[in-house]
């Protein structure tokens, strides 16, 4: 099962015996083994019984709290590792160290290259789109990240690369009821930034769980500049997650017509776009099984989930970070 997502307005989450229940109005929704899951996520309101809440820290399983548009409200998880080294080798590189820099220069490699690749690999499967260009401007953005060694002029080349990548993203999409002009996110008022902004949180979610196992502060990054609240190692190793999982889903979601104009709906006032709940339930299915797809792991030489990848890259940045090895390795798949 892996993650469970709850979406019924106002359902109640029990436990009988070894096993997660949730019901609405006397009907019983979800009934999972506990053992089959690693994360629970309520999007929308929700009563959770004391039973549930004290089972799920137990089992080191984390309860993360969304809006029912998607946006992080919290979670409640065990206290992180006693593995007080990881945190020290952590805040020791924090900065302009040449750690945080190689680190940086890693995110934003595997973040752009994976961008290219998804562009290339389109190119190919659709001549009759010209995305030369962008794949140029990407190119141009990849090339110095190595010899570049300042983090906010690493900044810019992400911030480069990531414009070349969206200034090309609606020719991507396959379908004529959904357009694209820019990334939107506070709030997104189109479907497509939507979808983007919604499985970026989800994304968040499940790195962040990664994160807390490995022994991690979540809230000490590099790339993302330390603000308050924020989980800025969480996005950091979000980056080149984010064609691999998220667009990667949006896409595929649109161009397979999975959903259609009639599964969102926009707030007279803010103009936000979201999804319906039935709308909800078919990306959260399509997130699920995206997850739990298998590729081999470029470092690693086998296979695994990309589930079970956000904790593989986890480990390798702590590994770097203690000096057990000396490179931390971007996931960029081919």
């Amino acid at each position: 099962m892996g993650t469970v997502y709850i979406t019924q307005e106002d359902a109640f989450i029990g436990k009988i015996d070894e096993r997660l229940s949730v019901k609405f109005d006397k009907k019983i929704l979800l009934d999972i083994p506990l053992i089959k899951i690693d994360g629970v996520v309520i999007l929308g309101r929700a009563t959770v019984s004391p039973a549930v809440i004290s089972e799920l820290l137990e089992r080191h399983i984390p309860l993360t709290f969304l809006t029912e548009n998607g946006r992080y409200l919290g979670r409640i998880e065990p206290e992180v590792t006693k593995n007080i080294f990881v945190r020290k080798a952590q805040w020791q590189a924090a900065g302009e160290s040449s750690q945080a820099i190689h680190i940086v220069q890693g995110f934003v490699r595997g973040k752009l290259k994976n961008y290219r690749q998804l562009l290339t690999r389109r190119q190919r499967e659709s001549p009759d789109i010209d995305l030369s260009k962008n794949i140029t401007h990407l190119e141009q953005a990849i090339a110095p990240i190595d010899t570049t060694h300042n983090i906010n002029s690493l900044r810019g080349l992400e911030g480069a690369g990531s414009a070349a990548y969206f200034g090309c993203f609606n020719q991507l999409i396959r379908n004529a009821d959904f357009q694209f002009s820019h990334r939107l996110r506070r709030p997104p008022t189109d479907p497509v930034n939507s979808l983007l902004s919604f499985g970026y949180s989800l994304l968040r979610h499940d790195v962040q769980g990664a994160i807390n196992i490995v022994g991690f502060d979540p809230y000490l990054g590099y790339l993302h500049c330390d603000r308050y609240g924020r989980p800025s190692l969480a996005l950091d190793l979000m980056e080149e997650f984010r064609p691999l999982i998220v667009d990667a889903v949006v896409l595929s979601t649109l161009n397979k017509q999975l959903l259609t104009t009639a599964d969102f709906v926009t707030e007279p006032l803010s103009g936000a776009v979201s999804l319906t709940p039935e709308g909800r339930k078919t990306f959260l299915r399509l997130y699920q099984q995206k997850k739990q797809t298998e590729f081999k792991h470029p470092v690693m030489g086998r296979k695994c989930t990309y589930q079970e990848a956000f904790e593989l890259q986890t480990r390798l940045l702590a590994k770097y970070l203690m000096g057990e090895t000396e490179k931390y390795p971007p996931l960029v798949l081919k």
